[in-house]
């Protein structure tokens, strides 16, 4: 009888208070939606959204959480009836930290990968945007420039040491698997990026394998000029609506082809390694549909 009395009576203030943890906690979560969706349907700008909301905010709001949690739980069970308040308790503490462990995940990423939003294949002969990229870039108020051989901001040398006033192309080197220094790719930051040269593939096949891979991602192709091997398309993310630009080229190596890609964010210092996987998986879904 008294188990089935503490299981439903209510605790009070104190179920009160874990109700409010639990709320506290849900609405941690869905902060970070909100500094998004908002950033997306243009209520505020992106270095308000990410800057302050998500980066500046979010973590503290979650500790904040976390703390109001640990309390709900300690005046849960200092007495009865428990198992109501507790259990309200707990679901907050599990929200909170789970929520707060991907903090930290992200933040660890973010040091571990080098401050660029700019790579390619080859940095030796640059893949350089159309007229129209440009423009279109600028239209939607675009910060970093698309340059030849860009180098790395100064500021950037204050989280990240030594990268500062560096050429994009050695510290993207620096970052990508080297077989002689790491046992898999996934020890290093970046994948291994290199132009992809096909032999046996005509300049025709070539390009029309590399648009297809572009349309069958749903990006917005921007331009497409079988003459000069240029297809130049428009990435935008799911919930900043943050947008980067691909370019690709496409020669004739021969009887073969050669395939280079360049992708760079429109703002930002660090894009978190998106730019780099998008030219690895790009390259290895128009191998795949070449082979």
């Amino acid at each position: 009888m008294a188990d089935m009395n503490d299981v439903s009576q209510d605790a009070g203030w104190r179920g009160k208070f874990a109700g409010f943890a639990l709320g506290l906690s849900i609405f941690s979560v869905l902060w970070f939606a909100i500094a998004a969706i908002g950033t997306k349907l243009g209520l505020w700008g992106w270095q308000f959204g990410l800057g302050k909301m998500t980066i500046g905010w979010g973590p503290m709001l979650l500790m904040l959480a976390l703390a109001v949690s640990l309390i709900a739980i300690l005046l849960a069970v200092i007495k009865s009836p428990r198992k109501q308040a507790l259990m309200l308790a707990l679901g907050a503490l599990l929200i909170s930290t789970l929520a707060f462990g991907r903090v930290i995940a992200f933040k660890g990423q973010a040091e571990r990968l080098p401050p660029l939003h700019d790579v390619q294949t080859d940095w030796a002969n640059p893949i350089m945007p159309s007229e129209v990229l440009l423009a279109d870039r600028a239209e939607t108020g675009a910060l970093n420039p698309v340059e030849a051989a860009p180098i790395v901001p100064e500021a950037a040398d204050a989280r990240w040491p030594g990268t500062g006033g560096r050429l994009v192309s050695e510290v993207q080197e620096e970052a990508e698997f080297d077989p002689a220094k790491q046992s898999s790719p996934k020890n290093a930051p970046y994948p291994m990026l290199e132009t992809l040269v096909e032999p046996a593939v005509s300049y025709d096949m070539a390009y029309e394998a590399a648009l297809e891979a572009v349309k069958a991602r749903g990006w917005t192709v921007v331009t497409d000029d079988v003459q000069s091997g240029s297809i130049e398309a428009t990435v935008s993310s799911f919930w900043f609506d943050f947008k980067d630009d691909v370019m690709i080229r496409v020669m004739p190596e021969g009887e073969g082809s050669r395939i280079d890609v360049r992708s760079i964010s429109r703002v930002g210092l660090s894009d978190l390694g998106a730019n780099s996987k998008r030219v690895s998986d790009l390259l290895n879904e128009i191998q795949t549909r070449l082979n």
